[in-house]
């Protein structure tokens, strides 16, 4: 079965890069070809595209342009902010705070700190996977330098009340950041109303090219971080290596088309998911995990009971769904986000996440519930 055949509903593991956006790059790999670092016209030239490009990329999450660093992606960012951050502030204090659900690009760079002598506190989740207010409060003590918590999950599209985080981290004079890479162009992201200090954020989630990324560095709350890599000068030294411009180009483009769409395609998805919501429901067994208002509008994490979930993927054959996220995809083993928020470990197996997008028709939600439906009878008889 080729590709083409088959209902991609993995949009929250990757996005295809719209013609608009590929179309807009090209120039780069060819005719306008120069290091954005050289001094003289194919220089000039990509150095003017990768500030338009900066400048497309601020707009749409509400910050000056000299507050965003390109990297290779989000993984690269929540690397250069969480090592760059917490070794500047080392002086101040040696304690994070995080919850159990984030990404795993966080959690194993947590798993770095403590091995480098910072203390971490993981926070718990309820059974929709919200964090507890008052447990982040009574977490907070004179040496937490930062607090470290996703707007939107990547599993289950849960969004997290930053904005009241930042103000309860901020009256202890405790910084925040946000992996912010599932919300950007799915809801609209206002970074200096959330008060957030410092974000990441990737291009291939909102139909850009792969290899590119964003740091956000609050400069109104004067947030800097110490160097973490080194063999330039390039993005103010935050970042060193030659600029991927074509990949920033896309970036841009990709940026400017969501803060055009970003609205009408808000409601798509959420017709789309009450759509799939209401007929995966019909199916006998099926629960959706973390059923709650503020939450994705593209993005669905349902689990089935009393089956062999650990075939489930292989059943639905012509479906590109996920069992989480894509750092996970190839491993047979529970979600940790789901097994955070207290299913056992049979239950977690048994979930699917499914996210829509741009291309996604209700005519593809019917048939990924027949594919579905099917799937999960199988398996019960197997099982059984």
């Amino acid at each position: 079965m080729s590709l083409t055949e088959k209902i991609y509903l993995d949009y929250n593991a990757t996005t295809p890069t719209t013609p608009e956006v590929v179309e807009a790059m090209l120039p780069y790999f060819t005719e306008n070809f120069g290091n954005a670092s050289s001094d003289h016209s194919f220089g000039w030239c990509a150095d003017d595209a990768v500030e338009t490009a900066r400048n497309q990329v601020a707009k749409l999450v509400s910050c000056r342009p000299t507050e965003i660093t390109f990297t290779s992606g989000a993984t690269e960012a929540a690397n250069l902010a969480l090592f760059g951050f917490c070794r500047r502030n080392r002086s101040r204090g040696n304690h994070i705070i995080t919850c159990k659900t984030e990404h795993k690009a966080v959690l194993e760079c947590m798993d770095a700190l403590e091995a480098d002598g910072f203390e971490v506190t993981y926070l718990d989740v309820d059974n929709h996977g919200n964090i507890d207010l008052n447990e982040l409060e009574t977490a907070l003590k004179p040496s937490t330098i930062l607090v470290c918590i996703m707007l939107a999950n990547n599993e289950t599209g849960l969004i997290h009340p930053i904005r009241k985080i930042t103000e309860l981290a901020h009256s202890k004079g405790v910084s925040v950041m946000s992996d912010i890479t599932q919300a950007v162009g799915k809801i609209p992201v206002d970074l200096q109303d959330l008060g957030i200090d410092l974000a990441i954020f990737s291009s291939h989630k909102l139909y850009g090219p792969k290899g590119v990324g964003a740091l956000y560095l609050n400069k109104n709350n004067k947030i800097s971080i110490a160097k973490h890599l080194f063999g330039g000068n390039h993005e103010k030294g935050v970042r060193p290596g030659t600029l991927n411009v074509p990949g920033i180009v896309g970036f841009g483009k990709a940026c400017a088309i969501a803060q055009q769409s970003i609205e009408e395609d808000h409601q798509k998805q959420l017709n789309l998911r009450n759509q799939l919501e209401q007929e995966l429901l019909a199916i006998g067994g099926a629960t959706i995990n973390c059923n709650v208002e503020e939450r994705l509008p593209n993005t669905t994490n349902v689990s089935f009971s009393n089956m062999d979930g650990s075939k489930l993927l292989r059943y639905l054959n012509k479906l590109a769904v996920s069992r989480g996220s894509a750092c996970n995809a190839n491993l047979v083993k529970p979600s940790h986000v789901l097994k955070a928020m207290g299913y056992d470990d049979a239950t977690a197996l048994a979930s699917l996440r499914i996210s829509t997008g741009l291309n996604t028709t209700s005519e593809d939600i019917e048939k990924a519930v027949y594919e579905i439906k099917k799937a999960v009878n199988q398996l019960k008889t197997v099982s059984l």
